[in-house]
């Protein structure tokens, strides 16, 4: 792409010429993956508008006809990177038939996601550094677009008695800290195996727990009202005889 080509996408137009919002759309994904690059490489501190351009080959003002400031183009880098976690998200959930088998490919595809793109962590990490005062990270600011998918699959196992009735919310809000905290993790320390056995091991915890059988068993015992009263009271009524 050179500059000359840069500048005409954002050069006035013929009167009466449609603007080509695909070609604008094409540049403007170039502009952000090459910043994505920079900004993860350098740090946002670190980084001139300049910089990105000389990559490019276009001049800083053709950047800022696209983003108007440096934060808009940062935050608008990190904006892309979560969409295509979502996307790739998506696009593996619509192989899957069975639900729980989609959960089970979801923590997978997310760690896979993030393994192939480590350069959108450091992107998360520097947008809270820069930014903790001014706006909430873009990874938590993408309300119902994706959760209210995997809420409402969540809802129907629960109805269908495949899981256990846990309200969504709760599960979640564990289950999105737990990859959360394990993307972060695999980019500090990296992870012990594979991505995969990664993904499995969460998931056999998730779906099987870690307490046995007659772990459980002993404990819905010892949870469940003895003659008619409730284990609460009947600890009182012990208590009271000492």
């Amino acid at each position: 792409m050179t500059r000359e080509s840069f500048k005409s996408a954002g050069a006035r137009r013929p009167r009466g010429r449609p603007r080509d919002e695909s070609l604008l759309e094409r540049r403007r994904e170039q502009i952000l993956a090459r910043a994505s690059v920079v900004f993860a490489e350098r740090g946002y501190p670190n980084t001139d508008v300049q910089d990105i351009a000389d990559l490019l080959g276009i001049s800083k003002g053709t950047i800022y006809r696209y983003f108007p400031t440096k934060e808009r183009l940062f935050i608008a880098t990190v904006e892309r990177g979560v969409r295509g976690l979502d996307a790739e998200m998506d696009r593996v959930m619509a192989t899957v038939a069975d639900p729980i088998d989609r959960l089970a490919a979801g923590t997978a595809t997310y760690l896979r996601f993030f393994e192939s793109n480590p350069g959108l962590v450091e992107l998360f990490i520097q947008e809270r550094a820069e930014f903790r005062d001014k706006r909430k990270p873009v990874y938590f600011e993408d309300g119902c677009k994706s959760e209210c998918q995997w809420r409402q699959m969540l809802e129907r196992l629960v109805a269908a008695g495949r899981l256990r009735d846990v309200p969504t919310e709760r599960v979640m809000t564990v289950v999105g800290n737990l990859l959360y905290g394990t993307m972060f993790t695999n980019y500090f320390l990296g992870s012990a195996g594979s991505v995969e056995q990664q993904a499995a091991d969460i998931n056999d915890v998730l779906f099987n727990g870690i307490l046995s059988e007659r772990e459980r068993a002993g404990r819905a015992t010892a949870r469940r009202p003895q003659n008619g009263k409730s284990a609460k009271a009947s600890k009182h009524n012990s208590q009271e005889r000492l």
